[in-house]
């Protein structure tokens, strides 16, 4: 039996407590906040409650499988499955609800965007045919493992990376493939599901938009912070132990090897560690001392951050839906002033999440509880108190304009979180959703390993390590970093 720690109770490191403590190792989980989950969280205020995080919930079988893990009947996790995806709104007026059913989605494409249903859906069934083929090798394994490189499905999906368009971005291909730039900009828009931009990531990652058009979108019944309590209450079940509101400070090496844990409140030596942390953070911060880091990964670009507005609104909106996206009207331009020229664009895209559009107690009876979020640069010593003001300022005109209401004198609550707060309360780097960027051709190969190839004992997970962004992906890291450790033990 070995003893654990695990730095950090966001989905990846709690996935990692629940596989370590199953297999009767002694963990322990350190977090620096007061609650489990990292960045999935509860905000109240008044008589409205927000999710504060990651808000789009797709593939819930990764969640079951740790649930089949532990023998526990994950029928006990209550969901539902969305009627529709996304409401979308453009600038010139108009706008859609885009539902699940296929049949149904096929005729909003062709009705409203002027789409051959026909090429809709060989693009659909194109990126969940990529998808499978992709997923066992590059989401589900290590791609620094020596017996998966050498892997006949790994051979086999080498083989297939000119139909993936790894020369292509992700807008290229997508502008080549619709007729209607509304389309495309609907398409370009799943870059933002790990921070990029889509006129930089490969076209490899247009499959991204599998899970939710192909599979489905869908919302706990209590909420997104419900992942965080369910995966918090089996890991106790497993019997890790949870240190909150202690943050870690240092990671001691004895002979290459992790050795001990320092946190504000005490020391105490570990065989292993693995961190949930941003891995800049973990390198850093965490290994202040250590001279052998991976400067190569750890320079690259990072992914987009967030200004993101809860408001309580003293209305009901019938046009709106539990998911909406408002688009900008230049969407190039406004990536390149996320990622290039490092400032807000005056014209954003805005994604307004409703909870109490499906969840009663969310909001008062005729009221919203609205999650108002802008995509934003990474923190670089900007104004953000002004840059906050001017982009609120910007949200409430095209929301005004949009829904044909005024909008800020419906403003009942606020809360914001910006760069800054991501930064300092999440530890991204500069205020970075989801650690590097996929902004070239070969991001997926150039994300860090879930472990550490110098320092014996020290694993790695969570969004900014390998396979990536999003709830399915972290709890995949987490899975991936309780194997390696294994066949380390093997060998």
């Amino acid at each position: 039996m070995a003893k654990v720690a695990v730095i950090g109770a966001g989905v990846g490191g709690l996935a990692s407590a629940i596989r370590f403590a199953n297999a009767g190792h002694d963990v322990t989980v350190y977090e620096a906040n007061s609650h489990p989950g990292g960045k999935i969280n509860n905000l109240s205020l008044g008589e409205f409650r927000w999710d504060m995080g990651p808000s789009v919930f797709t593939a819930p079988h990764y969640i079951e499988d740790l649930y089949k893990l532990c023998g526990e009947n994950f029928s006990t996790f209550k969901f539902k499955r969305l009627k529709n995806t996304f409401n979308y709104f453009y600038n010139d007026g108009t706008c859609f609800s885009l539902p699940l059913e296929r049949k149904e989605m096929l005729k909003v494409f062709e009705e409203e965007l002027g789409e051959d249903k026909t090429v809709i859906e060989r693009y659909l069934d194109k990126s969940a045919k990529n998808y499978r083929h992709i997923t066992p090798i590059f989401i589900e394994n290590s791609l620094n493992s020596l017996s998966n490189l050498l892997s006949r499905k790994l051979l086999s999906a080498l083989f297939r990376l000119p139909k993936y368009k790894l020369n292509s971005t992700m807008h290229e291909e997508n502008y080549s493939t619709f007729k209607n730039e509304k389309t495309v900009q609907l398409f370009n828009r799943y870059a933002t599901y790990n921070g990029s931009s889509p006129y930089k990531s490969p076209a490899m990652l247009n499959m991204i938009q599998h899970l939710e058009l192909n599979e489905g979108v869908y919302l706990p019944e209590d909420g997104m912070v419900q992942i965080a309590k369910s995966l918090y209450e089996l890991a106790l079940k497993q019997g890790a132990k949870f240190n909150f509101n202690e943050k870690v400070k240092e990671i001691k090496l004895l002979n290459q090897k992790v050795n001990t844990l320092i946190t504000e409140k005490a020391e105490e030596n570990y065989d292993v560690v693995v961190s949930n942390m941003d891995v800049a953070y973990t390198y850093h911060r965490l290994l202040k001392s250590y001279k052998n880091k991976p400067f190569k990964t750890l320079n690259q670009e990072k992914s987009s951050s967030a200004i993101v507005f809860y408001w309580g609104i003293n209305k009901e909106f019938p046009d709106l839906d539990v998911h909406n996206m408002f688009f900008a009207s230049d969407y190039k331009r406004e990536f390149k002033d996320i990622f290039e020229n490092k400032i807000m664009n005056n014209d954003p895209s805005i994604y307004l999440h409703i909870t109490s559009k499906e969840k009663n107690g969310d909001a008062p009876s005729g009221k919203e509880n609205w999650f108002v979020m802008v995509n934003a640069p990474i923190n670089e010593g900007q104004d953000w108190e002004k840059i906050v003001a001017v982009t609120k300022n910007n949200i409430l005109t095209k929301l005004s304009k949009q829904l044909r209401v005024s909008i800020a004198p419906l403003i009942e609550e606020e809360f914001i979180m910006d760069p800054i707060f991501i930064e300092n309360t999440y530890f991204g780097a500069k205020g970075s959703i989801y650690g590097n960027a996929s902004n070239n051709k070969y991001a997926a190969f150039l994300r860090h390993p879930n472990f550490s190839k110098d320092i014996k004992g020290l694993y790695f997970t969570g969004v900014t390590v390998h396979p990536g962004g999003g709830i399915p992906l972290a709890l995949n890291s987490a899975k991936l970093a309780f194997e390696k450790y294994e066949k380390d033990q093997l060998n």
